[in-house]
């Protein structure tokens, strides 16, 4: 029995044994689960991810509180702690600036970031904002001042394919630890502060700019859970498809007249080579 657009003398397969079987519907099972479970995990990050950005934007916009000390920072994890609106009072710490490399939407330049001594003692990084590469800025006032912005984390892998190197004073990334052992700044918290707009104009000038901090989160997650489950149906696709056309082959097997059985047998018939 010889299927349309084939000569007659062609037969088709056998069906397969059933180890070839076995090993077909562990991988098809194998790659079904793991495709789904991919799809799974994405939904889970994708609730995660929504869960999060909800709750940094209400610490952005949440009425500023006293920024952390030692102890109010190791009682909570520090991404507890990250992007809350804080407070700081205290002194500037002149002499001690750092310019680290900054692309904004006002242009190429540098972030300046000055050390504040805090009453308790305590010094904390407060990047006033961007400035422009030639800028040189006035020094700081003596008096007491209060800052205000957002608690950010300390950024120690550098930049893109570039490390600090502080003995050139190249800064690609706002590293507390590294900052503040090269400018000697003891008690420094492991954590810095982008200054408000409002504080960062304190200085009196154009510059520095604040208020530029970005909060953006990338949320890919619903493609990839799209991605994996498609390829996961494409899986129990091939499947299906491929029972079928074991099973009609199958019966194509079983209605050969005894007589081709018999011969198959004894060597003359094509599909017993």
């Amino acid at each position: 029995m010889a299927r349309a657009g084939q000569g007659r003398d062609e037969v088709p397969r056998a069906p397969r044994g059933p180890l070839a079987l076995a090993l077909l519907a562990i991988a098809f099972a194998c790659g079904l689960a793991l495709f789904a479970s991919l799809g799974a995990w994405q939904v889970q990050r994708l609730q995660w991810k929504h869960d999060l950005v909800a709750r940094v934007e209400a610490r952005i916009h949440a009425e500023p509180v006293a920024a952390p000390d030692a102890a109010a920072w190791t009682a909570a994890a520090p991404e507890d702690h990250e992007y809350r609106r804080v407070r700081l009072h205290g002194r500037w710490l002149g002499g001690r600036d750092t310019r680290v490399q900054a692309v904004t939407e006002a242009g190429a330049g540098r972030w300046l970031l000055r050390p504040l001594l805090r009453d308790d003692g305590s010094v904390v990084l407060v990047n006033l904002g961007y400035v422009p590469e030639d800028w040189q800025a006035p020094a700081p006032a003596n008096g007491p001042v209060e800052v205000t912005g957002l608690l950010r984390l300390t950024e120690p892998a550098g930049g893109f394919l570039r490390d600090n190197v502080p003995a050139q004073e190249r800064w690609y990334s706002r590293d507390v630890a590294a900052i503040a052992a090269h400018r000697g700044l003891a008690g420094a918290a492991p954590y810095f502060v982008d200054a408000d707009a409002a504080s960062a104009a304190q200085a009196g000038t154009p510059w520095p700019r604040g208020g530029l901090t970005v909060v953006r989160f990338r949320d890919n997650h619903l493609g990839y859970a799209l991605t994996w489950f498609a390829l996961a149906l494409l899986v129990a696709g091939g499947a299906w498809r491929f029972a079928l056309e074991e099973a009609r082959i199958r019966r194509r097997w079983r209605l050969e007249p005894a007589t081709e059985a018999h011969d198959a047998a004894d060597g003359d018939n094509p599909r017993a080579r």
